[in-house]
């Protein structure tokens, strides 16, 4: 058996007055079957204070169609519901909207004002309101991805673009900091996801997707003395000079990778580290992604090194990581499975513009 309940509120408001009363009140419409609720329909609930969302939405409805009566079709309302709407609405506010001295209201100045504010609060509404349903379909409320300074930003715009497109209202947040920042956030539970690199290895507590290689080139400033030496740079040339060297701010002690010699600067950023290398102030190794363009403007110059134990090791690995006892929500899963098929499929590794730009130096 199907059932109708109606349902008035008991109490009045204590400041009441009768159109107060009115505003504030509101059916409750129950269907039941069997005595179970199926449907729970409140009319005039959606209060914001002495406002309602249905009032906004009548007022940008007459602004997009040009009038009440074409505002009350969209709405599927009587005309005389969609003026009361406006009336009230104006009346609470104490701003008059439309300018009705002519045959067609129109907005007042007050009234343009107001409907983009009306837009901003109905857009919010839809938001909060797609981000809930997501939520409650097993979406993470936020993605927190963290990124290694290393890793080439332009590798992932693709699987970024369509996170968004897939799901448009997740809010996605971005962090970077030092070598190994990418991991530490992801072990204090601050990133769901890390773009980084894991060395020596990948721990043992981590899942770790590997997605590309990234080559660490040696190079220097043209108008540093190692680059005008004509001839590859051995273990005692670089001895003589700084190596400047991306650390792990946790660990400054660190011996890091691939540091030769024994004067030593380091830093937490790569674009402050690239600035010292273009200024001269030593040498170092760089992703190639970020040298290249600077290797065909000559801004630097690459070095040949001598029995370099670094080229054993290169190229360095990024991962898409996460931790193996916290799995990623349905966004950052869905994200991993988007980057597995873009980067997986690559199986060859062409040869670069970087090595292209290193022959001409030779």
């Amino acid at each position: 058996m199907v059932s109708l309940d109606l349902s008035w509120p008991k109490r009045k408001p204590e400041f009441g007055a009768p159109r107060a009363w009115l505003q504030l009140a509101h059916w409750t419409i129950i269907i039941k079957r069997d005595n179970n609720p199926m449907i729970s329909i409140c009319l005039d609930d959606e209060m914001l204070g002495s406002l309602t969302l249905d009032q906004l939405r009548v007022l940008v409805a007459i602004t997009e169609t040009g009038s009440f009566s074409a505002a009350g079709r969209k709405l599927h309302r009587a005309q005389s519901a969609i003026s009361q709407a406006i009336a009230t609405l104006e009346d609470v506010q104490g701003v008059i909207l439309f300018d009705r001295s002519s045959y067609r209201p129109h907005l007042t100045d007050a009234g343009r004002a107001l409907v983009a504010q009306a837009r901003v609060v109905l857009s919010g509404t839809a938001r909060f309101e797609a981000m809930a349903a997501a939520t409650r379909n097993g979406l993470e409320p936020e993605l927190a991805v963290a990124i290694d300074p290393l890793v080439p930003t332009a590798s992932f715009i693709d699987s970024l673009h369509a996170l968004r497109d897939a799901f448009p209202h997740l809010p996605v947040s971005f962090s970077e900091e030092g070598l190994g920042g990418a991991e530490r956030r992801l072990r204090r539970g601050d990133a769901a996801l890390a773009f980084c690199v894991l060395l020596p290895d990948v721990p043992e507590d981590v899942v770790a997707l590997p997605l590309l290689d990234v080559r660490l080139l040696p190079v220097v400033s043209p108008a540093h003395p190692l680059a005008r030496l004509g001839r590859p740079v051995t273990r005692a040339d670089l001895d003589e000079h700084v190596q400047l060297v991306l650390s792990d701010p946790s660990t400054p002690d660190n011996p890091g990778y691939g540091i030769l010699g024994t004067k030593v600067w380091r830093f937490v950023e790569l674009g402050r580290r690239l600035d010292f290398l273009l200024a001269g102030l030593g040498w170092c190794r760089m992703p190639e992604h970020l040298v290249m363009p600077l290797l065909v403007e000559e801004r630097l110059v690459p070095l040949q090194i001598e029995d370099d134990p670094a080229s054993v090791h290169s190229p360095l690995t990024i991962y898409a990581a996460h931790m193996r006892d916290r799995f990623p929500g349905r966004a950052g899963a869905w994200l991993l499975d988007n980057l597995q098929a873009r980067f997986i499929s690559v199986s060859a590794h062409p040869r670069s513009e970087a090595d292209i730009a290193i022959s001409t130096h030779r």
